[in-house]
């Protein structure tokens, strides 16, 4: 028997892949699925099942590709409803792979059909749970998820409260937890950075799973706090339910170089959104007017999710050389499926071509502490409210302006005005300059090393208060 949890940092997921006897079960796969063909492949194996805890939410799994490229059955648990053909379990049903065994444990509350699949070794014990969104390390999942459920958040709680007693917490404290997600997943909100842990520790550990925890006190601790789910969650989710172009296909269509006169024309033509993905730095110095900055080198996928609102939305890439085809893959990822190509020899061959370029205008920590010393300045902490509340700068003219909402808040700031701004460490806070500049705030200023570097100013700052602190 072989086990492996194959993660992905950007969107804190973990997909696994199960081999016994030359059969193989894939749980939870990411969109690009030759990567499981070719393990398979190597290891002389086939792929006999492909296994869904649920209709994700954060990503768009490849569960419909890998079964058209292998015969695979696709399964889902109890009550799911598909536009594609899959095998729709029932609760406890048990599934052959080689000398194993995996059994359906429905487990409804994160979503309706969220199942935790239980495996047995050859020697029958229970061995392991990959409990999906059920079950995190430190947490549970959010139950405001579910599709068109007539259902309230509360409910689900509730129903999630009766899974882990009935169906998680009798297992043996020696099973191991497979989770879908780590920290950083906005499936949670205190999840551990740990991804494989011990069931017993979370009996331990797990706010959640307190022995003597009531259901109404559980429904109220699991709702507290959580904030609303980033809009591309529902599309998402419905993706994964009806169906979705094949990834070969997108990213074909995607990975098409463009000189700058093409990629102007079809900006221009197919109103495409120009994302820019290289460093903060490089795009401060220089970058197309009105593109819009997401940096691979941070939560790239999850950003996009949350900031670009229409999923179907043309986009053109600049890029770092050699991360087009990594670009159209993250995109992919969490449904972005529109990117129609990418600049050829990137903002070089743009400024070759006489085209106009703009700069982000930066300055360092320190330059700022000399100037909100001597002038009142409108300053945007685009952190987290959470991470605001629990330290900020303690100066006139801070205002809390979390990125996650810039497009529903941005009526609340004023052209006319100049902003300075900062989040944790620089990423976030060019984004949200990016999103301001392309709406027509042209008067914005980027604080570079954010509150990291403003922490070791002379500026007053607030009194540290510990996030679990804060409801």
């Amino acid at each position: 028997m072989k086990i492996e949890q194959i993660y992905t940092g950007c969107l804190a997921q973990g997909a696994y892949y199960i081999e016994s006897n030359g059969e193989v079960a894939i749980i939870d796969p990411l969109r690009e699925t030759q990567q499981y063909v070719d393990k398979a492949t190597s290891e002389n194996a086939k792929i006999k099942y492909i296994f869904e805890t649920h209709f994700h939410a954060d990503f768009v799994s490849g569960h419909v590709d890998l079964a058209k490229k292998t015969g695979a059955l696709i399964v889902f648990g109890p009550g799911a409803e598909t536009n594609y053909k899959a095998h729709i379990a029932k609760d406890n049903e048990i599934f052959k792979l080689g000398n194993i065994s995996i059994k359906v444990l429905h487990t409804p509350g994160h979503t309706l059909e969220s199942s935790t699949y239980l495996l047995i070794d050859e020697e029958g014990k229970d061995y392991a749970i990959f409990s999906g969104d059920t079950l995190f390390l430190g947490d549970v999942g959010r139950p405001d998820l579910a599709i068109k459920s007539d259902l309230t958040k509360e409910d689900l709680a509730a129903m999630l409260y009766d899974s882990l007693r009935n169906k998680i917490m009798p297992l043996a404290d020696d099973v191991i937890v497979y989770p879908a997600h780590g920290a950083g997943s906005a499936c949670g909100k205190n999840l551990s950075k740990e991804t494989v842990g011990l069931l017993g520790e979370q009996k331990q550990t797990n706010y959640a799973l307190r022995a003597d925890m009531s259901k109404e006190e559980f429904v109220k601790e699991v709702l507290e706090g959580i904030p609303p789910p980033p809009q591309y969650f529902a599309k998402n989710a419905m993706m994964n339910k009806s169906g979705y172009e094949t990834f070969d296909n997108v990213l074909k269509k995607g990975n098409i170089v463009l000189s700058p006169e093409e990629f102007e024309d079809i900006a221009n033509e197919q109103h495409a959104l120009v994302l820019d993905v290289r460093s903060q730095s490089e795009y401060a110095k220089a970058h197309i007017p009105n593109s819009i900055f997401i940096g691979l080198e941070g939560g790239f996928a999850p950003w996009v999710g949350a900031l670009i609102t229409d999923i179907k939305q043309p986009i053109l890439l600049v890029t770092p050389e050699n991360k087009e085809k990594e670009t159209v893959t993250r995109l992919s990822r969490v449904g972005y499926d529109n990117t129609l190509g990418y600049l050829k020899g990137g903002l070089d061959a743009w400024k070759d071509a006489g085209k106009d370029i703009e700069t982000l205008e930066s300055i360092p920590a320190e330059n700022f502490a000399e100037r909100a010393k001597e002038h009142d300045l409108n300053i945007l902490d685009v952190r987290k409210n959470g991470e605001y509340q629990s330290m900020h700068l303690e100066v006139n003219g801070v205002k809390n302006f979390p990125l996650d909402f810039i497009n529903e808040n941005m009526n609340q700031i004023d052209k006319n005005k100049t902003y300075h701004i900062h989040c944790a460490g620089g990423y976030r806070s060019v984004i949200a300059a990016s999103i301001l500049k392309a709406r027509g705030f042209n008067n914005i200023i980027n604080i570079e090393g954010g509150f990291d570097r403003l922490k070791m100013t002379n500026l007053p700052i607030s009194n540290f208060v510990c996030p679990s602190t804060l409801k």
